[in-house]
């Protein structure tokens, strides 16, 4: 997988995207750690939480919205 990049929501949300702008997830803020939530989209463009290419990922700890290592953790080489 490439390189995911961040786009912020809000201050306890961020999109996680991969490539071409691709939604593979959020990073929410919860008790005071990063977590990030897997999201997938089914054939008819339904949401499917927990899903999609990175939901063996689903639920991964950080310590802050940092793309070098959310990509080297989420998406290693």
């Amino acid at each position: 997988m490439e390189a995911l990049t961040l786009s912020r929501v809000n201050d306890g949300v961020y999109r996680v995207l991969a490539g071409q702008g691709l939604h593979v997830g959020n990073l929410k803020l919860i008790g005071g750690q990063w977590k990030f939530k897997a999201i997938g989209y089914g054939a008819g463009g339904e949401v499917i939480p927990g899903g999609g290419p990175l939901t063996e990922r689903h639920n991964t700890a950080f310590a802050a919205p940092d793309e070098a290592v959310i990509t080297a953790v989420l998406a290693p080489p």
